[in-house]
């Protein structure tokens, strides 16, 4: 899975091992931070409602989340890669060739067991948001949703590159293929929606929240795709393996902020609800 759409951890050292790799590097690291008092914090480009122009959710919890750690937030926005796995490596324990990054964190990481043992040199952590995919649909062009299967035939939009994409493509050995049209962001389709040239849109739920706001001219139905967690996935952030300090510091600031409400109410704001794992 490529950007921040779906795509146990592996024991890497012995416990001596591991109290070596967490003690001085990660105070050390940690302390350089709060000494230039700096949060580098990565970011999808073009993924409204999260990230898109250096505005967004995953922003405003970056912001928030430095505060809270009494830093200022230096945003590090960046092309998704072709998988989750160069994400990590260019934006949390590398870098990229050409230079840019790494970032001290990197947001909206899918929290997944897999992921985790195939990318050791990262931790990935602070499940803030259970996100899942949902098809919307023109309460006009189509009243009734009688299940994915029925909406062979019909104009579906999706992002490309993306899980809705490839579910709905792969879906029943193709039968909706023909029917399916491509978009640069999952915006682009709903708004193509909402102006009446496509009948149904497949993107995951907060993307569909933030553009029609609970509009019951545009109802959003469950669907279900072999392929896909019926529950769907949580997505947190992703920071250096042994940036220990750091990551205990980000979890105890999202703990605070949930408890207060805050997190709840920069969700709100692009209006999009908070699921919480």
């Amino acid at each position: 899975m490529s950007r921040p759409h779906f795509r146990s951890r592996r024991a890497i050292c012995t416990l001596l091992g591991l109290t070596l790799l967490s003690a001085l590097p990660a105070r050390a690291d940690w302390q350089k931070i709060q000494h230039s008092g700096t949060l580098k914090v990565a970011v999808y480009n073009e993924f409204a409602p999260f990230s898109d122009k250096s505005a967004g959710i995953d922003v405003d919890l970056a912001r928030a989340l430095a505060g809270k750690l009494g830093l200022r937030l230096s945003l590090l926005p960046f092309p998704a890669g072709e998988s989750l796995g160069d994400d990590l490596r260019n934006m949390v324990w590398k870098g990229h060739y050409m230079g840019y990054g790494p970032a001290d964190v990197l947001m909206h990481v899918p929290v997944d067991n897999r992921l985790m043992a195939e990318n050791p040199k990262v931790e990935i952590f602070a499940p803030y948001h259970v996100e899942t995919v949902r098809l919307v649909r023109s309460a006009a062009l189509v009243p009734a949703f009688h299940g994915i299967d029925a909406m062979a035939g019909k104009r579906i939009g999706v992002e490309k590159v993306s899980i809705a994409a490839m579910v709905v493509l792969g879906e029943g050995d193709g039968k909706l293929r023909n029917g399916v049209k491509i978009f640069d962001t999952a915006t682009d389709a709903l708004e193509k929606l909402k102006a009446g040239e496509l009948d149904a849109v497949v993107a995951t739920r907060s993307e569909i929240e933030s553009v029609f706001k609970g509009d019951p001219a545009f109802p959003v139905e469950e669907v279900t795709f072999q392929r896909l967690p019926r529950a769907g996935w949580a997505v947190g952030m992703a920071v250096r393996k042994d940036d220990t300090a750091m990551a205990k510091a980000l979890q105890a600031a999202l703990n605070d902020m949930s408890a207060s409400g805050e997190l709840k109410a920069i969700f709100a704001r692009y209006g999009v609800q908070v699921v919480r794992p």
